[in-house]
């Protein structure tokens, strides 16, 4: 059996004496998608800065793409695309210079044709040539899942990507989910939205001040019963 995509065991994270992460399992294999859920301080985007290689764990094993973040980073950078959540887009610079500049650093060729498809899935179209600086915060969020997913990475790491998006850029960030996972990828999914983790995912991790308390199927959170079983969760 194939080791999966990514294998996370007791995770821990330390701000000095803060634990932000305390202790998360996560399990997700090529072709699945997997959310996780929790209110804001739960350790979500600490975890999802950990897959990406961006931040050190402080101890636990963490293996992303068959790699470890913790060895080689930089092979786990190469594996994953990442939608943090706040920042990544450089304000002066327009949509198509970000998307250009990724392109060269990922040595991708022919790559305006899928630039402009990704551009107009998202809505983005219209404004391909005017500075981020000016943009809301939904078309910051849009434009970074598109940065994030158009070189079609083994594990695509969504960090709150539906946070003030409107319904055209939610439609199109699930469809970009579909198509990773249609193709094989791994995709993970964090949010402190219940609908949208249920839409976007296969199974469902919820957080609890840093640590994780439940991992269920999706169609648990479903509907009333799933807010109710959340809620508890949360309690």
């Amino acid at each position: 059996m194939a080791d999966p995509s990514v294998d996370v065991r007791a995770l821990s994270v330390h701000f000095g004496p803060v634990a932000a992460v305390d202790g998360v399992d996560l399990t997700a294999e090529a072709g699945q998608s997997a959310a996780l859920l929790g209110r804001n301080g739960a350790g979500k985007s600490t975890t999802m800065r950990v897959l990406a290689g961006v931040v050190p764990p402080t101890s636990g094993f963490v293996q992303v793409a068959g790699w470890d973040v913790r060895s080689h980073p930089l092979r786990v950078k190469q594996a994953v695309g990442y939608c943090p959540d706040v920042g990544g887009l450089v304000p002066r610079a327009t949509p198509w210079e970000h998307l250009q500049l990724a392109a060269r650093l990922r040595r991708m060729r022919d790559w305006q044709p899928r630039a402009r498809t990704m551009l107009e899935r998202f809505g983005l179209d219209e404004v391909a040539h005017r500075v981020t600086a000016g943009f809301s915060h939904g078309m910051g969020r849009r434009l970074s899942v598109v940065l994030a997913a158009w070189h079609d990475p083994e594990v695509l790491l969504l960090d709150e990507p539906f946070d003030g998006v409107d319904p055209i850029g939610v439609e199109a960030t699930l469809e970009v989910v579909s198509d990773a996972r249609a193709r094989g990828a791994c995709v993970i999914v964090s949010t402190h939205l219940r609908e949208l983790a249920v839409q976007a995912c296969t199974t469902v991790s919820v957080l609890r001040g840093g640590a994780r308390v439940a991992t269920v199927p999706a169609d648990e959170m479903l509907g009333e019963e799933g807010a109710r079983a959340y809620r508890g969760l949360l309690d």
